[in-house]
């Protein structure tokens, strides 16, 4: 175990001793290039800020209007069915939209009712096997300015609800 704890604090130093060694070794003005990079990445972060802040003020309106209660509600009926428990409906939910309000709704989830319970493991699943869909592809499309998105959004959410039946099945087979 020591050896791992060795590794993962010394894997960054290493790294960047290994690049300033190549950029050393091919005459490369190192600095110089790092504040290339940097010039760049600021202005990704200030090519994506509207993408973000739209993301983050959908998701406020989604969490305090009552929608996402309204469709949990709507459709309980068929996941109770399916025997999905409705206590990861909210995280179902929200998964696919925002990780901060997905996180937060899996703390809640794990809190009332444990880690250790059947509903904690799913949320757990879940939480690791599934993606913030919409604010990773709005991210990477809004950099490489891509436009149309439904054949990537369609294919990402049908991988979402695959990780989350998946995760269903799993744990309760597993508990």
């Amino acid at each position: 175990m020591q050896i791992v704890n060795y590794l993962s604090a010394s894997a960054i130093p290493i790294i960047i001793l290994i690049i300033i060694f190549y950029g050393i070794k091919e005459k490369k003005k190192i600095f110089d290039i790092f504040l290339e990079g940097a010039k760049e990445g600021i202005k990704i972060v200030i090519n994506l800020f509207p993408t973000l802040i739209g993301i983050f003020l959908a998701v406020g309106a989604l969490r305090n209007s009552g929608i996402l209660d309204f469709i949990i509600n709507l459709i309980s009926p068929i996941t109770n069915l399916l025997k999905i428990p409705s206590q990861i409906l909210p995280l179902a939910m929200l998964r696919p939209i925002s990780g901060s309000a997905s996180m937060g709704v899996a703390v809640d989830i794990m809190q009332k009712y444990g880690t250790d319970t059947t509903i904690g493991m799913i949320t757990s699943v879940i939480m690791g096997s599934t993606e913030t869909t919409f604010y990773t592809i709005a991210i990477y499309t809004a950099c490489i300015k891509v436009k149309k998105i439904r054949f990537v959004l369609l294919a990402a959410l049908l991988a979402d609800l695959a990780g989350m039946i998946a995760s269903v099945i799993i744990c309760q087979v597993l508990s």
